[in-house]
Formats: C-alpha cells, sequence, structure tokens
C-alpha cells in the first residue's frame, strides 16, 4: 500500500474531533444557561462519546479480527 493513502486514511479521524466538540458544547447548552456549567456538562459528555466511540471501535476490531 502506498503511504501517502494510509495518511490520506487517518485523516478522517480528525473529522470526530471537531464534531465530537460541537455536539458536547450544543447539548450542554440546552441543558445550562452560564458558561460553567455548560462547558463541565460538554466535557464530560465529550469524554462519554470518546469513550462509546471507542467501546464499538474495539468490538468492530474483534469482529473483524476472526475474519
Amino acid at each position: 500500500m502506498v503511504p501517502w493513502l494510509l495518511i490520506a486514511q487517518v485523516n478522517y479521524l480528525w473529522y470526530a474531533v471537531p464534531l465530537i466538540i460541537a455536539v458536547s458544547l450544543v447539548y450542554a447548552a440546552t441543558r445550562h444557561e452560564e458558561i460553567v456549567p455548560i462547558l463541565m456538562h460538554a466535557g464530560r459528555l465529550a469524554l462519554w462519546i470518546t469513550g462509546f466511540m471507542a467501546a464499538i471501535f474495539i468490538v468492530l476490531f474483534l469482529i473483524s479480527w476472526r475474519l
């Protein structure tokens, strides 16, 4: 495989970072009105989303590894 193709595939993961930040901030802002609770809730939610995505990745990786 051409190394440039591998690098191009890894870059798709960077789209998840702003998406997680945006979803977390919008969801937290619908629950709170002050900035400090919004940021605290958004941080917890971002960690939860990242953990959930990592868990799904591990499950899919294990399933595909046995194929």
